[in-house]
């Protein structure tokens, strides 16, 4: 390997690096007693973490250093930065107020999270190309719906959050969705035209959501609205495939484009 293919190959591998300093940043963060924004720092660290995961892949097909280390490094990174992190943030955060049960949320939120990575690298390596669906919510998505929460809490002026058992049903449906078979877009397959029209919708969505709301509250309507896409594509597909004349065939193949 010649120096700078050797180069080339760090460069993605140091984003993913990256993310996981965040992760284990947002850990200390969110466990550490005596700072009044520490679970605000934990959450902008999982964004953060997000943004490196999200660059390494690309950084990789550009530079074509796509390797199976990456691969498996990436998802190790993911456990740490969107599995442990945040459900050790949203224990701190809200779940320890219900004892041993908020533990075993927060435990079984990183443990599904662990299931799903472990679940795309079987079916990744299955695949022949590009898929048009994710099964199951991806773990950095389930990762910055509870952040946002975290993000719009502190925004209001909370710290710590009161004592709300509806968080208990947030995370496990979060766990729930990420070892689900509902099928998320991952838009690597779509044509171009196709992508930059989606980029553009949503970059104005997100504009109009910033300048009305406020960051915070933007991240958590966008974010919210990429977790329910899933579910409601999975509805209209159930619908198409019980209208009389549906091609269930073309319905089936599409499901099988999964990672």
């Amino acid at each position: 390997m010649t120096k700078r293919r050797a180069m080339l190959f760090i460069l993605p591998n140091l984003f993913t690096v990256s993310s996981i300093f965040c992760g284990i940043y947002a850990i200390l963060m969110a466990t550490e007693g005596s700072a009044t924004d520490r679970f605000y720092k934990a959450a902008v660290a999982i964004i953060f973490a997000a943004i490196f995961d999200s660059a390494d892949g690309r950084v990789a097909r550009m530079t074509k250093t796509q390797s199976d280390f990456g691969i498996q490094l990436d998802s190790l990174a993911d456990a740490i930065s969107f599995g442990v992190a945040p459900a050790i943030l949203i224990y701190k955060w809200a779940l320890f107020q219900f004892g041993i049960w908020g533990m075993l949320v927060a435990f079984v939120y990183a443990t599904c999270g662990v299931i799903r990575l472990a679940r795309f690298n079987v079916l990744a390596a299955q695949s022949n190309g590009p898929s048009k669906h994710f099964l199951g919510a991806p773990i950095p998505l389930a990762a910055a719906s509870l952040v946002s929460l975290v993000l719009v809490h502190y925004r209001s002026g909370g710290v710590i959050l009161d004592y709300q058992p509806l968080m208990i049903v947030v995370v496990l449906l979060l766990s729930f969705l990420m070892v689900s078979n509902v099928h998320y877009r991952t838009f690597k397959a779509a044509k171009s035209k196709q992508t930059a029209f989606v980029v553009i919708g949503l970059a104005i969505l997100v504009l109009v959501a910033a300048l009305k709301t406020g960051f915070a509250v933007m991240f958590m309507i966008v974010v919210a609205g990429m977790l329910a896409l899933g579910p409601a594509e999975e509805l209209v597909r159930f619908v198409r495939r019980r209208l009389p004349g549906s091609n269930r065939e073309d319905e089936e193949e599409e499901e099988e484009e999964t990672v």
